[in-house]
């Protein structure tokens, strides 16, 4: 069944970048002259058995600076333009590669930060024994709009009850919620809330914890970088 799964994400996601090319390089484009270069956002996310990769995306904010050269608040830089990337779900086209790589499958546990990760309980850590996914069994129960505790609920449930069948419905439910453009946005917030910050904020965690999972996370993008050099 895991071989069927790979083939149907292999052979669907090479061609839908076959005969969405146009498209993506219009949006390259777009993208390039609205929001400033490169084009793609590149991130470092864990994924089968917290293996780190590259997961590629349409950049949808701008890289504006203070005046101490810091980037400023994700909802300065965020403009209208990037705002209808995110709530179309373009930006998540160029994840396409990561499914022809063997990185992403069209259907799993969505791949969180490695600041996140760091934060994961032993039963959370179950999230990263399959290969995350375009879309999701939490993505289509309310994405961003949802808590931490049941986006976690929501994945080890598609884990303990996978089948090809579920991942159909997750794919039909997918294109519905793209449509009505449902559950983009963590409420009052331009990006999801970290699960770091949410555990801190909450009291589940102190500050030294906090800071001691920041510099693991690190660790393991500087190990991957070096890795690669």
């Amino acid at each position: 069944m895991r071989v069927i799964k790979r083939g149907f994400d292999l052979i669907c996601a090479s061609f839908l970048v076959i005969i969405l090319s146009p498209l993506l390089i219009v949006l390259s484009i777009v993208v390039r002259c609205k929001l400033g270069k490169p084009a793609l956002f590149k991130q470092k996310r864990p994924g089968l058995d917290g293996r780190i990769f590259t997961m590629y995306k349409f950049r949808s904010m701008t890289d504006e600076l203070d005046e101490d050269g810091n980037l400023l608040p994700d909802d300065l830089r965020m403009t209208d333009f990037g705002r209808l990337l995110r709530s179309s779900s373009l930006d998540e086209l160029p994840e396409l590669f990561n499914i022809i790589k063997g990185e992403m499958s069209f259907v799993g546990p969505r791949p969180q930060l490695i600041r996140d990760m760091v934060f994961f309980s032993d039963e959370q850590m179950q999230r990263q024994s399959v290969i995350p996914g375009l879309t999701g069994w939490a993505q289509v129960n309310g994405r961003n709009s949802i808590s931490w505790e049941d986006k976690f609920r929501y994945d080890l449930e598609y884990i303990d009850n996978w089948s090809l069948g579920f991942d159909i419905k997750i794919l039909w439910m997918t294109i519905l919620k793209v449509f009505k453009r449902e559950g983009i946005h963590t409420e009052g917030m331009e990006t999801a809330e970290d699960y770091g910050v949410y555990l801190l904020r909450i009291g589940k965690i102190d500050l030294l914890t906090f800071e001691e999972g920041m510099d693991r996370a690190n660790k393991l993008i500087e190990d991957y970088n070096e890795s690669y050099c």
